[in-house]
C-alpha cells in the first residue's frame, strides 16, 4: 500500500473516532496551560497525536476552531453559573456556592483567567463580556433579593467580581494558593465573611 493510500485510510479513521467536541476540548486545555496565542492547528494535533489533516474535516481554520471551543467554554460557564446560583433558594447560600465552586471548577477557572490575558483579542472580548455581566447580574440579583438596594447590589457584585478578577492576576504571578489547598479554602472562607453580609443594614 502505497503512503498516500494509507494516509488517506488514516485521515479516514481519525474522522470516524474523532469529533468536533474533542478538537474544542483540547484546543480548551491547551489555552488553559499556554494561552490563546498558543492555539494552533498542527501543533495541536500533534498533542493529540494525530494528523491535521481531520481537523479540516470539522473547522475551517484555526479561528473556526477558537470560535467553536469559546463557545462550548461560555455555554459550560453558564451551565454552572446557573446551577451554582439559579438552583439555591437562599440568596447568601446561593453567593456562597458561587464561591466555593470557583476552585472546583480547574480548567474553566485557568482557561477563564488565560482569556484575560488576551482580552484584546477580537474573538476573546465579546465572550469575556458577556460572561462578566451574566456571573454579575446573578451576583446583584442575590444581593437585592437579601435586601440590598439595587445600586448598592450592582456596585457590591462589581466589587466582588474585582475580587475575582485581581486573584486571577495574582495567580498568574504565582501570587495564590494551590486551588486545592486549605490555604486556598481558608483564603475563601476569608472572602466570604468580608464580601457577604448575614444581614443587610438598609
Amino acid at each position: 500500500m502505497s503512503s498516500k493510500s494509507a494516509s488517506t485510510l488514516l485521515d479516514k479513521s481519525e474522522r470516524s473516532t474523532l469529533c468536533a467536541a474533542d478538537w474544542e476540548r483540547a484546543a480548551l486545555e491547551l489555552i488553559a496551560e499556554k494561552g490563546v496565542p498558543a492555539l494552533a492547528v498542527e501543533p495541536l494535533a500533534r498533542r493529540m497525536g494525530i494528523t491535521k489533516g481531520s481537523f479540516y474535516w470539522h473547522f475551517s481554520g484555526r479561528e473556526s476552531l477558537l470560535e467553536q471551543a469559546l463557545q462550548r467554554w461560555e455555554e459550560h460557564d453558564s451551565r454552572n453559573l446557573a446551577k451554582s446560583l439559579g438552583e439555591i433558594s437562599n440568596p447568601r447560600d446561593r453567593l456562597i456556592s458561587f464561591f466555593r465552586r470557583v476552585g472546583k471548577e480547574k480548567l474553566t477557572h485557568e482557561v477563564y483567567s488565560e482569556l484575560c490575558a488576551a482580552a484584546g483579542h477580537a474573538q476573546v472580548e465579546p465572550v469575556l463580556e458577556r460572561v462578566a455581566n451574566r456571573r454579575m447580574e446573578h451576583l446583584s440579583s442575590a444581593f437585592e433579593e437579601m435586601g440590598m438596594p439595587s445600586l448598592h447590589a450592582r456596585n457590591q457584585a462589581r466589587l466582588i467580581y474585582s475580587v475575582y478578577l485581581g486573584f486571577l492576576q495574582l495567580q498568574r504571578q504565582h501570587q495564590t494558593p494551590n486551588l486545592s489547598s486549605e490555604e486556598y479554602d481558608t483564603y475563601i472562607d476569608h472572602v466570604i465573611e468580608t464580601l457577604i453580609p448575614h444581614e443587610i443594614q438598609v
